[in-house]
């Protein structure tokens, strides 16, 4: 699979405080179950609920999906190594890792560009909405967000594939890192290095900018309408979206495009800790909150199971 005399990496994690340890891990353990399951309260509300199928949900479905994948790609292996202290991963698991945590989150880009595509014909072409957005539609948005992916992780991954690591196997992270694993390398790693720049730009500028000219029509159709209860409702359905494209495009663009965070360890590791686990655990609460619909929808849920119990024990 490689050339290379290192055969596992020592992941030094957060930090090498016992007690800031326990409180991490706590404060990671109680984010990652919130996030798993409020991620799954949405996929699993979309399914029962026919008010939502529609293809907002379908697409704020499988974004639920990513964030479980992606925070379980990195966090319980993490959890893991905090709990027994042992801090080495194989070279293999480690590559693994890194191909799954960068393909999750990078289709999720992708996918956060779709559903501002979403929100653009919802509400600058709403008598069109259904022709538009239909059904296959939406799925071959999905399969394309996976294969554009696909088509930015692959040749990184045969690049990463190839690097050395000769003097040190320690990875200044919590988890397997493309930046930590390029500095401690003993090969040339320029190429590596200005192919995930370029790669990493491109998805970021390339999805930015659906993003952004998808809300700017939003935003000057919307300001054309006379109602300010019609504006009110317009913007209620595209500001969840708006609050985690903010979070997702701030946090990804500060670490990637900022040099000095990339000489920042500390800072890298922050914003990763936001990315991979703050991030996955808000998502489903600002979807929820502020969205009347699955509210009532979880609301609803909630009142037939109580009847179902009800049922059973009578």
């Amino acid at each position: 699979m490689r050339n290379s005399t290192v055969e596992t990496f020592i992941l030094l994690g957060l930090t090498d405080d016992p007690q800031l340890q326990v409180l991490i891990f706590i404060f990671l353990f109680l984010t990652y179950m919130l996030s798993v399951t409020g991620n799954l309260t949405i996929i699993t509300l979309t399914f029962v609920d026919s008010h939502l199928k529609t293809p907002m949900y379908y697409f704020l479905k499988n974004f639920s999906f990513l964030e479980i994948s992606f925070t379980s790609a990195c966090i319980p292996r993490y959890l893991y190594n905090t709990a027994t202290g042992d801090k080495v991963i194989t070279y293999n698991a480690c590559f693994i890792q890194v191909f799954f945590t960068d393909l999750f989150a990078i289709t999720e880009f992708f996918l956060l560009a779709a559903m501002s595509y979403d929100r653009y014909v919802a509400i600058c072409k709403p008598l069109h909405y259904v022709t538009i957005m239909s059904s296959r539609v939406c799925r071959i948005l999905i399969i394309c967000c996976w294969m554009a992916s696909l088509c930015v992780i692959i040749p990184l991954l045969s690049l990463g594939l190839s690097l050395e690591f000769c003097d040190s196997n320690v990875l200044d992270h919590f988890t397997c890192d493309a930046f930590p694993l390029v500095k401690i390398s003993c090969s040339d790693t320029w190429i590596v290095e200005q192919t995930v720049i370029i790669c990493d730009g491109l998805t970021l500028n390339m999805t930015l900018t659906c993003v952004v000219l998808s809300y700017g029509s939003i935003i000057r159709t919307i300001f054309r309408f006379p109602s300010v209860q019609q504006r009110k409702k317009a913007f209620s359905t595209c500001s969840s979206h708006m609050i985690v494209v903010s979070i997702t495009y701030g946090a990804c663009i500060f670490i990637y495009m900022n040099p000095t965070a990339k000489e920042e360890v500390t800072v890298n590791k922050a914003v990763s800790l936001l990315i991979s686990s703050i991030s996955p655990t808000l998502n489903p609460f600002i979807y929820t909150l502020r969205n009347n619909q699955v509210k009532k929808a979880f609301k609803d849920s909630l009142k037939r199971f109580a009847l179902l119990s009800t049922k059973r024990k009578y």
